[in-house]
């Protein structure tokens, strides 16, 4: 097999020369940038199979590299970086990224992570999916079932209990159309009677307006009229 190429970046010589060290033991050929601006100019002239990307950096920081590396490119990108706040975890995914490491990092994860991303990557034909844990993305809608929070946009949306498990589920199953009942007996656990469409319409439109900027034209729940609801597919 082709020896792989792995992008590291980051401005802290000394992880990448270890970083460097550790990934040529696995076999790996590796090419080295400091900024964001370098990391571009590299990949630009240079074949490479993954990237491995720190956040704060000078001239141009990680995520800000990261967008730009998506308008034309879908290698696997892994973020690696000493931010281990939520937020920062959700916007790098958001913004493309396959997956997250915080620093310190363990060897033998980052090595598997790595080579769990490139095999992806070949076996999907160059699209890799997304590694997300507990993580749903769909466009710039994130839910994080761990910590049961929605974030659109990069900002938290505040839900109520009952909102936030009728958004698990229509996210969990995006395209798909489900009825009033179906959301009522799957969500609040009963048989659904004549009366809780009128309940699961509410619960729809308040949804609607913490998640959408027009709520006259929704970008991801939509009425399937006469049918039910669906979250659109991003």
């Amino acid at each position: 097999m082709e020896q792989q190429t792995i992008l590291v970046v980051d401005d802290n010589k000394e992880i990448v020369f270890s970083l460097g060290k550790l990934l040529e033991y696995e076999g790996y050929r590796i090419l080295k940038a400091y900024d964001g601006l370098e990391a571009l100019e590299i990949l630009r002239e240079n074949p490479v199979d993954l990237i491995l990307l720190d956040v704060m950096m000078p001239r141009l920081n990680g995520l800000s590299a990261l967008m730009k590396i998506r308008e034309t490119n879908k290698i696997p990108v892994i973020i690696l970086s000493a931010k281990t706040e939520e937020s920062d975890k959700v916007s790098g995914l958001v913004m493309g990224a396959d997956d997250y490491i915080a620093k310190p990092y363990n060897p033998a994860e980052l090595t598997a992570r790595v080579a769990a991303q490139l095999r992806r990557y070949h076996t999907w034909g160059g699209s890799a999916p997304k590694v997300q844990d507990d993580l749903i993305v769909n466009g710039s809608l994130v839910l994080d079932k761990k910590s049961k929070k929605a974030i659109v946009d990069g900002a938290e949306v505040k839900l109520t209990a009952t909102e936030y498990k009728i958004l698990e589920l229509l996210m969990e199953h995006p395209g798909q159309v489900f009825s009033a009942e179906k959301i009522y007996e799957k969500v609040w656990k009963e048989a659904a009677s004549y009366t809780v469409e009128n309940t699961v319409m509410v619960h729809i439109r308040h949804i609607r307006e913490k998640l959408e900027i027009d709520t006259k034209n929704p970008k991801y729940v939509k009425v399937v009229w006469g049918i039910g609801y669906k979250m659109e597919k991003y």
